[in-house]
């Protein structure tokens, strides 16, 4: 029998049924190319795990938090001449999420929380049109930005770079290959000068900005690096679901002066 009963995945009917939770927490992934020492489930990998250790500190600290399996296939519009990038467009992650939270409803839980583990996922549109639909309070966090990665790694580049190679080898190391084996993520930048400066925004051409599907140099990674971070990020993640799971979602706001 399992020893975490803040996973859905592992828990029995019986146990659900006897269980009031606050917080339903919802990680959506993706299936892509990470370089060449990374699996293609990375960030369904780091999410779950992020999700997990999250929920079992809130768990600890009083918090009914329960972790929906993960989602695993993410929008990779820009990722369809990479062998087996799974893509899921927009539209159809709104339509998953929205049958989703008619389920979360239907079972009594009145808050909800999309840990999102991948770039190219967005969705603030989608809860902006789902919530006046719904009385399930609807949040979403991007886990990889509540933590300033300058403070624990020398290079930020953003996918499969010394960030998540770091955590992998600190979740996962028995799927990271020899980081001898890994290409140097470099990032081709664009001819425009808005983009370089990213202030303006076009989804990124995967396969022409990078050689090796990564962005960003994984060389100086270490599991011990991994760990901190993602200590430091579940820990924050933690505290905010005891906040929402003992907060009163009609009365959100602070009244100051007029």
């Amino acid at each position: 029998m399992s020893s975490r009963p803040f996973i859905l995945s592992e828990s029995t009917w019986k146990k659900v049924r006897d269980t009031e939770y606050s917080v339903a927490l919802l990680p959506w992934g993706a299936t892509e190319a990470h370089n060449f020492h990374l699996p293609y489930a990375t960030d369904n990998f780091e999410t779950e795990a992020v999700a997990a250790a999250a929920a079992e500190r809130a768990w600890e600290r009083g918090a009914r938090v329960i972790v929906l399996p993960v989602v695993p296939f993410g929008v990779n519009t820009s990722q369809r001449d990479i062998a087996l990038c799974i893509n899921m467009n927009p539209s159809t992650q709104a339509m998953v999420l929205q049958d989703i939270v008619e389920s979360v409803e239907l079972s009594g839980i009145d808050k909800l929380v999309i840990l999102n583990g991948h770039g190219g996922n967005d969705f603030r549109q989608m809860i902006r049109e789902l919530q006046p639909q719904t009385d399930v309070f609807l949040s979403t966090v991007n886990w990889y930005s509540i933590v300033d990665p300058k403070g624990h790694f020398d290079d930020t580049g953003d996918h499969a770079g010394e960030l998540e190679t770091s955590v992998c080898m600190h979740l996962i190391p028995d799927l990271v290959a020899p980081l001898s084996e890994a290409g140097s993520g470099k990032e081709n930048p664009s001819r425009i000068r808005a983009f370089r400066e990213k202030w303006a925004w076009a989804p990124r051409q995967w396969s022409k900005v990078t050689g090796d599907t990564g962005i960003g140099n994984p060389a100086r990674a270490t599991a011990e690096k991994g760990k901190k971070y993602f200590d430091e990020v579940t820990e924050k993640i933690s505290g905010f679901l005891c906040e929402l799971a003992a907060a009163d979602v009609n009365d959100l706001y602070d009244s100051g002066p007029a």
